[in-house]
């Protein structure tokens, strides 16, 4: 499935965001800088603790709609849009072309993280795929998986959860 990029890039920061928690790596301003470096978020940032307790306190509600069945999911989509008082504009800057921003560029840096999550979710839910999030298959893990892959076979978050699965599945074979 090819969803546009800011939809790819919005869900990508978005779980990266949420698997923040366990352990916890969102913990100073430094780690933020480097997150909104890493997903290119333009607009306000403060670079304040206040900030970052503003995101951070994201991680949660963003798990609950990536993690939600679509019906429900389209709900709480609906729900932040609402707060964030989003009004969909094309915009186009730096090399990237067409694309929708829904808040200014003064919005809160939390509020502009919510809206694109919520604006990326609206094309995973109209296009019924929100199969392609899920959380990680190994037992001991609760981190979320998007799997933008053609044959949707991602099950789990990093490469180090799936290779202790197959060293266990390689060993319960053995024994």
């Amino acid at each position: 499935m090819a969803f546009t990029h800011d939809t790819e890039c919005s869900l990508r920061a978005a779980v990266t965001l949420v698997n923040t928690t366990d352990p916890e790596t969102l913990d100073t301003t430094e780690a933020l800088e480097e997150f909104v470096e890493t997903f290119g978020y333009t607009g306000r940032y403060e670079r304040t603790r206040s900030e970052l307790d503003e995101v951070r306190a994201l991680r949660e509600p963003l798990r609950r709609l990536l993690t939600a069945p679509r019906d429900e999911a389209a709900e709480i989509v609906n729900e932040l849009l609402l707060q964030a008082d989003a009004v969909p504009q094309l915009v186009r800057h730096g090399h990237h072309d067409w694309h929708i921003h829904a808040v200014p560029n003064d919005a809160p840096f939390a509020v502009r993280i919510q809206v694109e999550t919520a604006m990326g979710m609206v094309d995973v839910i109209r296009a019924d795929e929100t199969s392609r999030l899920g959380v990680c298959a190994d037992a001991s893990c609760d981190d979320l998986v998007l799997d933008l892959s053609r044959n949707r076979r991602k099950r789990y978050c990093s490469t180090t959860c799936a290779n202790r699965n197959a060293v266990a599945a390689y060993r319960s074979r053995r024994s």
